[in-house]
């Protein structure tokens, strides 16, 4: 069963929410319960596959041991190389997920979520190496690791954070205004993906002709763009409000990314935790090693380079096929050539203060927006 897809799922979470808002309104703790509605969620959403379940419980059981394994091992050897390792080895899985088909016959390795889950694997491993982390909770990390209101597609949380959420024991006060927060978060994200999303896909998106003609591809790129907010903000705002209600302030995903004035403030507002999780994982890491270890001359070298790799990996991740990877290679070029505006142009700097030239430079990152949108859709690949 996939989360938030049906009437049947949201009858199922009502019942699983109710002892929660019960315990939450008398001021009681809600982690016990939360670990056990976790286990019935999980058991009711892969319940129907067998090989899902196995899959999901070997890379669980993976997972645990590598990270219980390198805090072992971080504590007496913290060379850089078998960070490296254990984070290429934490990489299999979702490898095998995306690439299963080229290495062995039989490609369906992966299960619902695996993306989101390896993000937060990745995660401790590389905190354990800053030493940010020095102690894993078998418990804490399985609730972490498998919190079903995020497990299918984020957003993206931080154990940390996590751990200190689950840890808190709400006041009757503080958790109504959870409880107020997450029903507010859960209705807008039913109204945006099953009434405008399903709006924009059935009268607008699906009425447009199959021909390739400029008008309607033009047609194709706005209602594609407007349906992937719709839909995947949707979809996170139901998560986020279910994490409330269990007493879990789960991190924003979405925040008004159409009226972005540029495209690094498109990224600090499409899919941020996503976002944010590549800036601080891997694009800042990538050019604090690189001008520590002095291996560009020019330390905007470093940056754009960086851009590359992380827009890049961004792209494949979300999929084999070659239109994501170009779909990255766009965002890079954006994104570097923004930084070389600001820095070059004072008269941008100035411009961007103006309201005029707000408006103007929202209206072009919009469609630049919108035109990655129409390459990451496929459509201009499809004959």
């Amino acid at each position: 069963m996939i989360p938030y897809s049906g009437l049947l799922f949201f009858y199922i979470l009502l019942l699983l929410l109710i002892p929660a808002i019960i315990l939450g309104v008398n001021g009681k703790p809600l982690k016990r319960y939360g670990i056990i509605a976790n286990i019935i969620a999980l058991i009711i959403i892969f319940g129907n596959s067998k090989k899902q379940i196995v899959l999901l419980m070997l890379f669980y059981i993976g997972e645990l041991i590598l990270i219980k394994t390198y805090l072992t091992v971080r504590k007496t050897y913290g060379q850089r190389w078998i960070l490296w390792i254990v984070v290429f080895c934490s990489l299999i899985p979702l490898i095998l997920d995306k690439w299963g088909n080229i290495i062995i016959v039989n490609r369906q390795l992966g299960f619902l979520g695996i993306s989101y889950l390896t993000f937060k694997v990745v995660q401790i491993l590389l905190e354990i190496y800053d030493g940010l982390i020095t102690e894993i909770g078998i418990l804490d990390f399985t609730y972490f690791l498998l919190f079903f209101p995020t497990i299918s597609s984020g957003p993206i949380d931080r154990s940390r954070r996590f751990e200190q959420d689950i840890d808190k024991i709400l006041s009757k006060e503080e958790y109504i205004t959870y409880l107020r927060e997450g029903i507010w978060k859960f209705s807008t994200g039913i109204a945006y993906k099953f009434i405008i999303g399903v709006l924009i896909s059935n009268y607008w998106m699906n009425k447009i002709p199959t021909s390739h003609t400029l008008l309607n591809t033009l047609n194709y790129m706005y209602s594609y763009s407007f349906y992937l907010f719709f839909d995947f903000a949707g979809y996170s705002l139901m998560a986020i409000g279910t994490s409330y209600i269990l007493g879990i302030a789960t991190p924003e995903n979405f925040n008004m990314p159409f009226i972005s004035k540029d495209i690094k403030d498109f990224w600090n507002r499409w899919h941020m935790s996503l976002s944010f999780w590549f800036r601080d994982f891997l694009y800042t890491r990538f050019v604090m090693a690189a001008l520590k270890k002095k291996r560009f001359k020019n330390r905007f070298t470093a940056s754009y380079i960086g851009y590359f790799i992380t827009m890049g990996t961004m792209g494949i991740w979300h999929g084999t096929q070659i239109f994501y990877l170009i779909y990255g290679i766009y965002h890079a070029l954006l994104i570097i050539s923004t930084d070389y505006i600001e820095r070059k142009s004072k008269w941008y700097k100035k411009a961007k203060k103006s309201e005029a030239w707000s408006i103007l430079f929202i209206f072009v990152t919009f469609n630049l927006v919108c035109f990655g949108f129409l390459i990451f859709s496929g459509y201009l690949f499809k004959k």
